[in-house]
C-alpha cells in the first residue's frame, strides 16, 4: 500500500469530512465537556499542523500536532478511515508527526484519549510507540473518560 503523508490545509472536502466525522464520532459516545477534539477552525489556527495520509486519490487518515510550547506538543486528531483501519495507516501518521516534531526541536509529545474500551486500539498504538499514561496535562483537569499519555522525543 504506497501511503503518502503531507500537510493539509484543511480546505479540501474529504479532509474537511473526515475532521468533522471525527468530531461527531467523540459526541455519539462521550459527553460533549469530556470531548476534547478540534472542529477545522480550531485545527485550522495557529501552532496546529495537520497531516492528511493519502493511498492514490483515497483520503486515509489525518493527525495533527499542538504545540504547547517552545519544546512540548500535543496530538490531536488521529483518525483513520473504517476502510482503512488495521493497514498501518495510524502508526505511519503518528510515526510521521513524531519525526517532525523532533526536527522541529519539540522534545515530548502530550496526548489525551479516552478510557473508554472504544479507545483500546488507539491506546494500544500510543504504548507501542512509547508513550506512557501521566496525569492531566495543562489545560486539562481529571476525567474518568480520558487518558492523558507523554512521551519524550
Amino acid at each position: 500500500m504506497p501511503l503518502t503523508i503531507h500537510v493539509d490545509d484543511l480546505t479540501g472536502d474529504a479532509t474537511r469530512a473526515l475532521v468533522a466525522a471525527h468530531l461527531a464520532g467523540m459526541l455519539e459516545n462521550t459527553p460533549a465537556e469530556s470531548v476534547h477534539a478540534l472542529d477545522a477552525d480550531r485545527l485550522a489556527a495557529d501552532g496546529v499542523t495537520v497531516w492528511s495520509a493519502w493511498v492514490d486519490d483515497e483520503l486515509a487518515g489525518i493527525g495533527a500536532c499542538k504545540d504547547i510550547d517552545h519544546d512540548r506538543a500535543e496530538l490531536k486528531s488521529m483518525r483513520v478511515v473504517e476502510a482503512h483501519l488495521g493497514q498501518g495507516v495510524g502508526r505511519a501518521i503518528l510515526r510521521h508527526i513524531m519525526e517532525d516534531a523532533r526536527e522541529r526541536g519539540i522534545r515530548s509529545l502530550w496526548l489525551e484519549t479516552g478510557s473508554t474500551d472504544d479507545f483500546l486500539p488507539a491506546r494500544r498504538l500510543y504504548v507501542s510507540e512509547g508513550f506512557e499514561e501521566c496525569a492531566p496535562f495543562p489545560p486539562y483537569a481529571p476525567d474518568p473518560l480520558s487518558t492523558f499519555m507523554t512521551r519524550e522525543l
